[in-house]
């Protein structure tokens, strides 16, 4: 088996999270204006349940899978890869059958227990994607342990299509009948998009059959492990997962107690403590949770490859692309955390614009919680790596270290009248710090590498610090005249593009590294012909 690096699969599933993210915002907006507050309550009452059910099925087995298949694969193995895969299938077929039957028929009993009786019909509209995604992840994992990221990304945006094409024209259609229908219409979109996302799976897989049939017949039959093993083994690494996946959303409901007693226990009205938890839970936390789309990519193409190596034994492979992983997570994460800083303040302006004392008052926690943006992104990274390795438990040790230290440090400091819900800020900030260092230190420990400090850290940091100042300075100049808003978006792609130089004049990225991406020999040309008309 030849060498691969994950580089090529991240940027394909980061290529794919973009596009997702972006079609999911033009069916968040036109639906709330379409459906109004009392529908979206309908709505946000059963997909919480959903992504509960999801989370808990499919959050830690594609990843389980994907390394059972590479480390088989590994070593020519084609067989047992593909055993892995029809075992899994079976397993996740038996779960999203019981998972599906449980929201559908329970769809009542569920929703009055949270109090909304009128969800019902949103609940059992959801609930056949339950049916479908477990059993699509099962895929998903198969192709990622070959270090194939196309089939995930195809899928996932197939699947987001569906979702919001049929979800807002069932709401617009079913809306002359009751909130409720339309509510339940926009539900089903998730399980229009399923039923797409499972039958495009199928029709890849039996598309690539016909390659992958062949290797499998000329592998080797003997010594073959039992189904009961092979599921232990998958249960092994997914539960694990499962429960990491699972330690930061319980922890932030957890927060909500904290920050709405501890604030109004140092004198803040219940209104105040709403509104400022409201400017940090709904304004400023999702623009940090953007960046995740790309470092997760990395983090999902880093298992198999690592899987691979370790397997072999090729601990020079795996170290490079440990260095490369841990780079390419702060390249991305940097800009992201000293442009959210830098423009805190009119970023949330320019999002806000009917809510701007709100947004302004936001700004703060943006710009504290920006500093977590690559501490978050390095997380994941070594994450990864350590998944790959098989130290799965690892991470989710260390992220539970990090969640006590973001209650007790947000305990103490929401306390403070003049901290107020910053506590709340800082404290996710030394969460990620925590459990990132603790990541860094268990890499060290398992497979001995020493990280580059110059390539790894310094020219990376040295580029974003170029960008940063550019930012500042550019900001400053043209806001006056252009007004926030335009300001901010030209600033925002000068800045990117200042960032992209740097990062080749600091050779924090090689052209080698380049060429490996997808059209990276374009891009490679693209890079030539410009420095010849510069030179010229």
């Amino acid at each position: 088996m030849s060498k691969k690096s994950f580089m090529q699969g991240a940027v394909i599933l980061g290529g794919a999270g973009i596009v997702i993210k972006v079609m999911g915002a033009f069916f968040r907006i036109p639906l709330g204006n379409l459906i109004g507050a009392e529908g979206m309550g309908y709505y946000q009452t059963a997909y919480p349940i959903y992504v509960l059910f999801l989370t808990l099925a499919v959050s830690g087995t594609p990843i389980a899978i994907s390394k059972l298949v590479s480390e088989r694969i590994a070593v020519g193995n084609h067989y047992e890869a593909h055993r892995v895969f029809r075992v899994s299938f079976i397993f996740l077929l038996a779960i999203s059958i019981i998972s599906s039957s449980i929201c559908f028929f329970g769809a009542g009993i569920l929703v009055d227990a949270m109090g909304n009786s009128g969800a019902k019909y949103t609940m059992m509209a959801i609930a056949p994607a339950l049916l479908f995604l477990p059993i699509a992840a099962a895929y998903r994992g198969y192709f990622q342990g070959m270090q194939d990221m196309g089939p995930t990304a195809t899928s996932q945006i197939v699947e987001q299509f569906f979702r919001v094409v049929v979800g807002l024209f069932l709401a617009y259609f079913l809306i002359r009948f009751g909130k409720t229908y339309a509510a339940a219409g926009a539900s089903f979109g998730a399980t229009a998009g399923a039923a797409a996302c499972i039958a495009t799976m199928m029709a890849i897989y039996l598309k690539k059959k016909k390659r992958i049939a062949p290797l499998i017949e000329a592998s080797p039959r003997e010594n073959q492990e039992s189904t009961k093993t092979i599921l232990w083994n998958l249960l092994s690494i997914a539960v694990p997962v499962t429960i990491g996946a699972a330690i930061m959303p319980i922890m932030n409901t957890i927060d909500v107690t904290i920050v709405m007693r501890r604030l109004q226990a140092t004198g803040w009205s219940l209104e105040q403590a709403n509104a400022m938890y409201g400017q940090l839970t709904g304004m400023a936390a999702p623009l940090i949770n953007l960046p995740q789309v790309l470092t997760m990519a990395v983090a999902m193409s880093l298992v198999p490859a690592v899987s691979s190596a370790f397997k072999q034994r090729d601990m020079e492979f795996l170290h490079y692309n440990a260095q490369l992983g841990m780079r390419t997570s702060i390249i991305v994460g940097l800009p992201c955390t000293f442009g959210l800083m830098i423009l805190a303040e009119p970023i949330m302006i320019l999002l806000y614009p009917l809510q701007r004392q709100s947004a302004i008052e936001a700004a703060p926690c943006l710009f504290i919680m920006a500093m977590g943006v690559v501490l978050l992104s390095t997380f994941q990274t070594m994450t990864g790596v350590l998944q790959g390795i098989g130290k799965q438990s690892i991470p989710v040790r260390n992220l539970f270290i990090g969640a006590m230290v973001k209650v007790a440090v947000s305990y103490v400091l929401i306390g403070i009248p003049s901290v107020n819900v910053l506590g709340a800020a800082i404290g996710t900030v030394l969460a990620y710090l925590t459990a990132t260092i603790l990541n860094y230190f268990s890499i060290r420990k398992h497979i001995g590498i020493r990280f580059e400090f110059r390539l790894t850290f310094l020219k990376p940091i040295s580029a974003a610090v170029g960008m940063g100042l550019v930012t500042y300075v550019l900001f400053k100049v043209l806001s006056p005249i252009l007004g926030n808003n335009l300001a901010v978006l030209v600033t925002v792609a000068v800045a990117g593009v200042v960032y992209g130089v740097l990062l080749f004049a600091t050779k924090s990225i090689t052209e080698e590294e380049v060429k490996r991406l997808p059209k990276g020999k374009s891009i490679i040309r693209v890079i030539h012909r410009f420095r010849n008309l510069k030179n010229n």
